[in-house]
């Protein structure tokens, strides 16, 4: 096969979008035949694959990486005016105007290579493993990250402020006490020498009321800041988290699965140092997703909670007008009564808005912590169960000097990722268990307000009676559903390491078997 000849073949295999490497397997040329020929043919000389091969990043930003791609060159340097380029096609017209116009330069010195070559060279140049997007290089991924830690620093502000709320509640709750009080002794004993005692009563309570309406109102405004993230579908590091901003906010989304990454994951043990670093990035960025997916569920928790704090605060209010109204004949104070009712019924039905939201994020809680936990994990595709008995050390002895430089600390990192991870899923769950403890709360204020008035008042109203009833069974159907919820998060809860007095955290030493890793016993006694 003449030089003309075989460049005209692997032209029509680049056109028919076959791997040249798979057409010179199938025809028997190896592939330093075929650049030895190509650089005959060209008079230049040829470039095979190489991780040295590197190309300055301010050169990259004159490119476009699916120009690139698909036009077969690289630039290797710009100097002046010229340009040092490896190229499949040297010389050909339209390729020289494409890289004069691209690097503005009038002079290129060319090297031949092959476009399986050149290729390699372009997707390691941007920091890519095999058919990855440009979003998969380890910079991109680490603005994604940055991204949704900004998100999730947003999400625990919110939380914060959310817990504020809440206690300036507890705040308008005691307020109201205090009134209660104050108002029931001047409405049954009237004017006296106990009179004063009343009205401090009564303006302590209203102190206390607007010093939690301060409180409460900023969190209020800053609730209905919509922060929650959706979760794209995880591939298991086969794809990229890649990010699109618009003024203070990000937009995520998901590349599609590289079909390649799959084979490449199989052979976790035959890749390069580099290529284990860009998948471990990638793991990195679906860890960081999860993370945030998880603090958004958390923050609709919060927002139930505070809700259903809302919603006891409003019973407290409706249920002292109720009985102040039955209790006393109608007179001016019937306005006060009625007042009481009509603020602590909108109170209610607000918190109750809050409640429905913070249900449906418990119930994915529980299921993306099960999902997780149950699910496969990319530990399996680089330590398989056959070296997790350690029965083979986990790195081959030509790795060691990757392992034990940046390699090594990726790894580390995204064990540490990992272990964050277990920690958030913890962290869910126990909001789960919290979130159904406000349930029971919840539940207990209504049915003791609605037993009150049943055991004071007694049954001599049907109508009455009813709503009494009524109060005590919704009460009764949330401290079911409360304890409903509770339980499988208790159980989940007691199953982490981190909730028992006494555990032990393993200190990883990747150059030698697992059951050889050191660990360090914390007792709950050192704590």
């Amino acid at each position: 096969m003449t030089p003309e000849e075989l460049d005209e073949a692997i032209r029509e295999a680049a056109a028919a979008q076959t791997h040249v490497e798979e057409f010179l397997i199938e025809h028997g040329i190896p592939d330093h035949e075929i650049l030895f020929c190509l650089s005959e043919y060209y008079g230049l000389p040829f470039v095979e694959y190489d991780e040295e091969v590197a190309v300055s990043q301010s050169i990259l930003k004159l490119v476009d990486f699916n120009n690139l791609m698909k036009s077969h060159w690289i630039p290797l340097s710009v100097v002046g005016g010229e340009a040092e380029v490896i190229a499949y096609r040297p010389g050909d017209p339209e390729l020289e105007e494409e890289i004069k116009s691209t690097l503005g330069v009038t002079d290129i010195t060319y090297n031949v290579a092959l476009p399986g070559d050149i290729k390699r060279i372009i997707e390691n140049n941007y920091d890519l493993n095999p058919d990855f997007p440009p979003t998969a290089g380890r910079t991109p991924l680490a603005k994604v990250r940055t991204f949704l830690a900004g998100r999730r620093s947003r999400l625990a502000a919110q939380r914060t402020s959310l817990a504020k709320g809440r206690t300036g509640l507890a705040f308008l709750r005691t307020g109201i006490a205090f009134i209660a009080i104050g108002v029931t002794f001047f409405r049954v004993f009237g004017l006296g020498y106990l009179t004063a005692i009343d009205a401090l009563l009564m303006i302590g309570g209203v102190v206390a009321v607007v010093d939690g309406l301060i409180w409460y109102l900023p969190a209020r405004r800053n609730a209905k800041e919509q922060l929650s993230y959706q979760p794209t579908v995880c591939s298991l590091g086969f794809s990229v988290i890649e990010v699109t901003t618009a003024d203070f906010d990000a937009e995520f989304h998901r590349s599609d699965v590289v079909e390649s990454a799959k084979g490449l994951r199989r052979d976790w043990d035959k890749l390069s140092p580099v290529q284990r670093r860009r998948f471990l990035a990638n793991d990195r960025t679906d860890m960081a997703e999860e993370r945030t997916s998880l603090a958004s569920l958390r923050t609709d928790m919060a927002k139930a909670r505070t809700g259903l704090a809302f919603a006891r605060t409003g019973i407290a209010f409706a249920g002292l007008g109720i009985g102040l109204m039955r209790h006393f004949v109608s007179n001016a104070w019937t306005v006060f009564d009625v007042l009481l009712i009509v603020v602590g019924t909108s109170m209610l039905i607000e918190g109750i808005l809050w409640y429905f939201p913070g249900r449906s994020a418990a119930v994915k809680g529980l299921k993306a912590v099960k999902m997780a936990e149950e699910g496969p994990c990319i530990w399996d595709a680089a330590f398989p169960p056959f070296y997790r008995i350690g029965s083979v050390p986990p790195v081959r002895a030509s790795h060691a000097p990757g392992v034990w430089a940046t390699t090594g600390l990726a790894l580390e990192r995204t064990v540490l990722a990992d272990r964050r991870n277990v920690m958030m899923r913890l962290r869910t769950i126990m909001a789960r268990a919290r979130t159904a403890m406000a349930f029971i709360r919840t539940g207990i204020s209504v049915t003791a307000v609605g037993a009150g008035l049943l055991i004071y008042f007694g049954l001599d109203s049907l109508a009455w009676t009813v709503f009494d009833s009524v109060l005590i069974a919704a009460g009764l159907a949330l401290i079911a559903d409360g304890a409903r919820w509770h339980a499988p998060a208790d159980k989940i809860k007691r199953s982490f390491p981190y909730c028992f007095g006494d555990f032990e955290i393993s200190i990883p030493d990747y150059s030698v078997p697992g059951r050889f890793w050191k660990k360090v016993h914390f007792s709950h006694d050192d704590i």
